[in-house]
């Protein structure tokens, strides 16, 4: 597991808790800065798993 990976579900989680306190209050904009944090984390973790695939990849090759 890399950084990227770690750090990518890291933020995911913060992202959905924050939604997640958004809806449950009625919050309407901490709901919006969840969504918007948690699909940073997913990018951010699928960064980080192409990385290893190619990583893998290099690795089987040589």
């Amino acid at each position: 597991m890399n950084r990227d990976q770690i750090k990518g579900r890291i933020t995911q989680a913060k992202g959905k808790a924050k939604e997640v306190a958004g809806r449950a209050t009625g919050d309407d904009r901490l709901e919006a800065k969840g969504r918007v944090q948690k699909t940073a984390g997913d990018l951010r973790g699928d960064f980080g798993d192409a990385k290893e695939r190619v990583k893998d990849a290099f690795d089987r090759r040589h």
